[in-house]
């Protein structure tokens, strides 16, 4: 790991590609329009990055359909299509650190997580992406003895992914390794406040060899560029991740154009319900603030509702403070940093306005809430914690992706399933208790697409990640992230 003082020289001299990637070229938006990227940690501007607009996506759209068509990428064999897919998880290891500096500058998370999370996770989903291709086997229906009917997965076409800003890298490539291990060709649409990382990715993917028109990169804002893709008639499937509210957005799109596939994995309000049995209240308030304070709390899994059992609060929350205390704001390029900037000072009001309701709604503002300044700039803010949340309170039901933290009590089990399930979401949820039929009764109970037990978040690529509710409908990660890009086919023959 680099010194602060390398990562701040580093920072200095990076060289950043600002234009759009399409058909196997970097190219300026036909518009010739531009976004303004911002490192949020300083105020400074990073570059003027490719702003692409409907008529870039027709040319990107139109350059996958053809090569999708061509079969230089979807017909060629599994063998050629993980070895180019190993290749490129083997470019972005090499260039690990130069990732995690794009991410760190471009949304002010800070580079200890970028280096040791954010681009390892990617690089082991490109390679298990990869490794998956030539393990998805046909089936074989047991018909009669006169017929044979043989079902195959296919690849859909041409997928448009659409990622969020709080994990830029990672999050594309949850989309686009097993989009492209399935033998599709992609158009990848970052999000406008940080586009950079996308932008390299794409330049280390014609180097391994993917072929021109398979991989596009658009830069832009979603309401040009994304809704061009979203209702474009000649892209076969939206996978998303961002909020619930531009989610349904995708759907009516997909509805007005040619009803394709919409894959959705939208906000969060996730629940961690601790139990008086819990046997270690130390780990489990370190795991608290892991969840809602790390990447400052812009994470869709957060832990922003703490739901505890009335007689372990008092114990509970001081250990809960002394940990909320480790996550001092400070300079993203700091190695010893927990807690960067927020993305940008838009999103830092939306937090504050929040954390202002929560005050007058009648919660108690028990620590943090203010925002504050590293080296005197900076969209940063402190963690926060809120006692006496009600359930009608925007700070319980709004997901406000930040370091916000709501808590509530409860005296019984029935009492903390009601509390855990009023949500519209449901993504996440925590249980810590030492009692295992508990556990499993109330994983059964809770709502939602994956539930944590004494640990929060833990998973790998083997499992699924997504919700249900209004967090959506999609599944990335695993075997069944493969589902999402391929067509089943049956064929039937007959023998008689």
């Amino acid at each position: 790991m680099n010194s602060y003082k390398q990562w701040q020289e580093q920072a200095q001299s990076i060289t950043l590609i600002t234009d759009a990637f399409i058909n196997g070229e970097f190219v300026g938006s036909e518009t010739g329009e531009t976004l303004t990227s911002i490192n949020p940690a300083t105020g400074e501007i990073l570059a003027e990055v490719a702003s692409c607009s409907d008529i870039d996506a027709d040319i990107a759209v139109a350059g996958a359909r053809a090569a999708f068509q061509s079969g230089v990428w979807s017909r060629i064999p599994n063998a050629e299509r993980k070895k180019i897919l190993l290749k490129l998880a083997d470019l972005i290891e090499e260039n690990r650190d130069k990732f995690a500096l794009i991410d760190t500058l471009d949304m002010g998370k800070p580079i200890s997580d970028c280096v040791y999370f954010d681009v390892p996770t990617t690089v082991d989903t490109f390679r298990w992406s990869a490794e998956a291709i030539d393990k998805i086997y046909g089936e074989i229906s047991p018909t009669t003895d006169s017929s044979l009917a043989l079902i195959t997965r296919e690849p859909v076409g041409v997928v448009a992914a659409i990622v969020p800003w709080n994990y830029p890298l990672m999050m594309a490539s949850w989309k686009i390794a097993p989009a492209l291990a399935a033998g599709n060709c992609v158009i990848l649409k970052p999000s406008e406040k940080s586009p950079l990382s996308a932008l390299y990715l794409a330049e280390l993917a014609k180097t391994a060899g993917i072929p021109d028109g398979v991989l596009n990169v658009l830069p832009g804002s979603g309401h040009t560029v994304g809704k061009a893709l979203a209702l474009h008639p000649d892209v076969d499937v939206i996978a998303f991740t961002g909020s619930t509210k531009v989610a349904g957005q995708l759907m009516e799109y997909a509805g007005q154009s040619n009803l394709k596939r919409t894959w959705l994995e939208a906000g969060g309000k996730s629940p961690c319900i601790i139990f008086a049995d819990c046997e270690d209240l130390e780990a489990a308030a370190s795991a608290v603030a892991l969840g809602i304070f790390s990447n400052q709390g812009e994470v869709c899994i957060a832990t922003s509702r703490l739901i505890i059992e009335d007689s372990i609060k008092d114990e509970f929350i001081p250990l809960l403070i002394e940990e909320a205390k480790k996550y001092t704001p400070g300079d993203p390029l700091n190695p010893d940093t927990m807690m960067g900037a927020l993305v940008d000072q838009q999103h830092l009001d939306q937090v504050l306005a929040c954390i202002g309701k929560g005050k007058t709604e009648g919660a108690n503002l028990l620590f943090g809430g203010e925002s504050v300044q590293v080296n005197d700039k900076g969209c940063y803010i402190q963690p926060t914690i809120f006692t006496g949340a009600q359930q009608d309170m925007e700070i319980v039901q709004h997901e406000i992706f930040g370091p916000v933290l709501a808590i509530s009590t409860f005296s019984g089990w029935e009492e903390a399933i009601q509390l855990a399930n009023d949500s519209k979401y449901g993504l996440g949820a925590g249980i810590w208790t030492s009692n295992l039929k508990k556990a499993h009764k109330t994983a059964r109970e809770l709502q939602a697409g994956m539930v944590w037990i004494n640990n929060w978040a833990g998973s790998d690529t083997t499992t699924p990640f997504g919700g249900v509710k209004q967090s959506g409908n999609a599944r990335d990660k695993s075997l069944h992230s493969l589902e999402k890009y391929t067509e089943i086919k049956t064929t039937w023959i007959d023998l008689s």
